[in-house]
């Protein structure tokens, strides 16, 4: 987590301009001491100063390479709601863009979302999209989001719940659906380790037990794989990855089975040139391991609604154990 100091400002600076060398960092520095002197003196749940919250967001949007705009966002997005600023300051030190940001992000946090049913939820998503007229509204409260799961053992239990299940219901799908898998990764363990606190730990500990063993795993797999590859002039990038606690826990949960019956806990991503190369890759994996029936799905010829494209496969390993394999272009 992101100390509040001068540092901390100088690290945000510094990963913005890593990808934006020409960036206007000045805006960023004004943005931080605005929010600093407008936070000032307000505490966090944990008892750390406030102001350690939206720098965490902040960092979060340069982590996204995001647009200046955006970040300055991030630092001042909970002035207007939470201290004396107001959007006329905003307006007159910022500019129009950013204080049309703000707004849209406060609007955001003030909707609260009280029902478990699917069809509502579906619903709120929705109103969530239409609402926020620029996309990078959504982006802010998804690392403000994060940051709050981040730091939710700080609340009452109940507190903890109500947060959990909406993040569940409503911003995992949200990220999912703008492609930002490691934000609807980690805000999806995160819900687990909350709603369902035996399982998350019960599999952290179970998980730990079998790291290094499947560490090799994923080595030799990785290695055994490259060569097939080679043999086929298929030049690929190979990376290999446990699958995270609330993927193997939705598993269990389908299946009706202890983590032990869960053998498909490992899964590898295939990057290569270009498509016609994904269709070879696909030929070569299918020759050397033996695909599992109706476990194929062939996202490049049909994209998901969003866009996605991939192959996926499931074949049986060379311990005899089901591995998830997904090819794409780079």
């Amino acid at each position: 987590m992101a100390k509040y100091d001068p540092a901390s400002l100088k690290t945000i600076c510094g990963t913005i301009t890593s990808y934006y060398p020409d960036a206007k960092v000045e805006l960023v520095k004004k943005a931080y001491n605005f929010a600093e002197k407008a936070h000032r003196g307000q505490l966090r749940s944990s008892g750390e100063p406030y102001m350690i919250h939206p720098v965490d967001v902040a960092q979060t949007l340069a982590d996204l390479k995001l647009d200046i705009s955006s970040i300055v966002t991030g630092l001042l997005h909970d002035t207007v709601e939470d201290t004396h600023a107001t959007l006329e300051e905003i307006e007159k030190e910022f500019g129009h863009e950013i204080t049309e940001l703000v707004d849209g992000v406060t609007k955001l946090s003030k909707m609260t979302f009280k029902t478990s049913e699917e069809k509502q939820a579906e619903n709120f998503r929705k109103m969530i999209v239409a609402m926020a007229k620029d996309i990078r509204v959504i982006l802010v409260k998804l690392a403000d989001r994060l940051n709050n799961m981040r730091t939710l053992e700080h609340l009452p239990p109940h507190k903890q719940q109500a947060i959990a299940q909406e993040t569940l219901d409503i911003y995992t799908p949200i990220s999912n659906r703008l492609g930002m898998s490691w934000i609807k990764i980690e805000l999806e363990d995160l819900c687990l380790r909350f709603l369902h606190p035996d399982v998350y730990y019960k599999l952290a500990q179970k998980i730990a037990r079998t790291k290094k063993e499947r560490e090799k795993h994923i080595e030799q797999i990785t290695e055994l794989t490259q060569e097939k590859l080679k043999e086929y002039d298929v030049q690929a990038t190979i990376v290999g990855r446990a699958k995270h606690f609330y993927s193997i826990y939705k598993k269990m949960e389908r299946r009706k089975t202890e983590f032990e019956q869960v053998f498909d806990i490992v899964a590898f991503r295939i990057l290569v040139e270009n498509i016609t190369e994904c269709y070879k890759a696909l030929g070569v994996i299918h020759a050397t391991y033996k695909p599992i029936p109706g476990r194929f799905k062939d996202y490049i010829a049909m994209p998901k609604t969003n866009g996605y494209q991939s192959l996926h496969t499931t074949v049986v390993g060379p311990y005899g154990d089901r591995v998830e394999i997904q090819i794409r272009t780079h």
